[in-house]
C-alpha cells in the first residue's frame, strides 16, 4: 500500500515510508495507486510543490495513461461517464469519466460461460477524474471486468490467468505528463511493466502497440 489508511487492515509496511528512507528526506504524496496497481507515482519534496501539483491534478491538466486487460472485446474506443462514490464511508457520488482505447485482442482456447473460447482485450485507460478505484469500477460497470481484480473483477477469468502463471491485477500506471506548476517545464514520466505483466502482453495479437 502507498500509505496508511482504513484499508490497511493492520499492515505496517508502506511505500511512502520506504520512499522517505530511500531519499533520506520528507516526501509528500500527490496521488496514490491502489495496492495491486504498478507504475508511476507522483510525489514532491516540499509542501508547496505538492499543493501546486495537487491543484494541477484536480484541474484535469495531468495526462494519465494506464494499461489494463479486461474480459471481452469492447469497442475500439469508448468513454465511461458514470458517477462513483468515494469508497467505504463516503457514499456521496461524484462525476467520474474514463476514456478507453482498445490496443489489442486475444482469444484463448479455454471455455467460458457457454462459449468454447475466452476473449480478452488490452486497453489504454485515461481517467479524467480521480475517484476511488475508478478504472476498475468503470470496467465492471461495462461488464468488461479487469483481470486479476479480486474486488470488482470476475473470478472465472481471474482463474484463467492464474492458470497461465499471471497472479497480479493487470492495471499499470504507464505514463504521467504535466506542466510543472512552478518551473513550467513539461514533465513526462513513464514506467515499464514488470515480468508478469509482460507475460500477459505476450498473449495479444499486437503487444507492441502497448508501447
Amino acid at each position: 500500500m502507498v500509505h496508511d489508511s482504513k484499508l490497511a487492515r493492520g499492515e505496517t509496511d508502506f511505500a511512502a515510508d520506504r520512499l522517505r528512507e530511500q531519499f533520506g528526506k520528507p516526501i509528500f504524496l500527490v496521488h496514490r495507486l491502489d495496492r495491486a496497481t504498478s507504475g508511476c507515482l507522483l510525489l514532491a519534496f516540499d509542501r508547496d510543490t505538492a499543493s501546486a501539483l495537487g491543484k494541477t491534478l484536480m484541474s484535469r491538466e495531468v495526462e494519465k495513461d494506464y494499461l489494463t486487460v479486461c474480459r471481452g472485446w469492447p469497442e475500439q474506443a469508448f468513454t465511461v461517464d458514470y458517477p462513483l462514490d468515494g469508497g467505504p464511508g463516503k457514499p456521496l457520488k461524484k462525476p467520474a469519466v474514463t476514456r478507453f482505447v482498445r490496443l489489442a485482442t486475444a482469444e484463448l482456447d479455454m471455455p467460458s460461460a457457454g462459449f468454447e473460447t475466452s476473449r480478452y482485450a488490452l486497453l489504454r485507460a485515461s481517467p479524467e477524474t480521480g475517484r476511488f478505484r475508478q478504472i476498475r469500477r468503470h470496467l465492471k460497470h461495462m461488464s468488461h471486468h479487469l483481470i486479476g481484480d479480486t474486488s470488482h473483477g470476475d473470478g472465472r477469468h481471474n482463474r484463467v490467468f492464474r492458470m497461465l502463471g499471471i497472479h497480479r491485477m493487470l492495471l499499470h500506471a504507464q505514463r504521467l505528463a504535466f506542466l510543472h506548476p512552478i518551473s513550467g517545464e513539461r514533465i513526462v514520466a513513464s514506467a515499464p511493466v514488470d515480468a508478469e505483466f509482460e507475460r500477459a502482453l505476450a498473449l495479444f495479437e499486437a503487444p507492441m502497440s502497448a508501447q
